[in-house]
């Protein structure tokens, strides 16, 4: 009896899991990801400095520019600083983009990583963290790998 209950406690875990989760919409991804990405999330060396109470592009100013039908966007702010996505794959796991942004000192060239977008609750923003998968039109550029706040996790 104690076999079958740790059997179905493990069947029960994933759906569980993937409860926690909002679904992701499946068209204009790219403009959902600009109103609804944290841009705190970002990579400390990409994303603007942090300021209390401001969490989205929006709030920083940033201005959205749709690139293509590809899914890629520039957000913008009107001192010309620039940070730009690119959608890179979708699934039941989250949104991955391809990020890059200028570097934060006067020496260091663009930087650009592979973020995992996950959206907890319908009503909340979408987090990023780096993530472990590769994608061969977004190459790691520049800083040291150990640049985000959150931390890397697989995904």
């Amino acid at each position: 009896m104690k076999r079958l209950s740790g059997w179905l406690a493990l069947a029960c875990v994933p759906a569980a899991l993937a409860a926690n989760n909002a679904p992701l919409p499946k068209d204009n991804v790219a403009e959902f990801v600009a109103q609804k990405l944290d841009v705190t999330t970002l990579p400390s060396s990409i994303r603007p400095k942090s300021q209390k109470s401001k969490k989205t592009f929006a709030d920083y100013g940033y201005a959205m520019q749709q690139i293509d039908d590809k899914q890629e966007l520039v957000e913008a702010t009107s001192d010309g600083s620039q940070i730009n996505l690119r959608i890179l794959e979708q699934n039941d796991s989250g949104i991955y983009v391809c990020v890059r942004g200028p570097g934060q000192g006067a020496d260091s060239g663009p930087i650009q990583r592979v973020l995992l977008l996950k959206l907890k609750t319908a009503d909340g923003l979408l987090k990023g963290r780096e993530s472990w998968k590769e994608f061969s039109g977004c190459p790691v550029l520049g800083g040291d790998g150990l640049d985000s706040s959150a931390g890397s996790y697989g995904g």
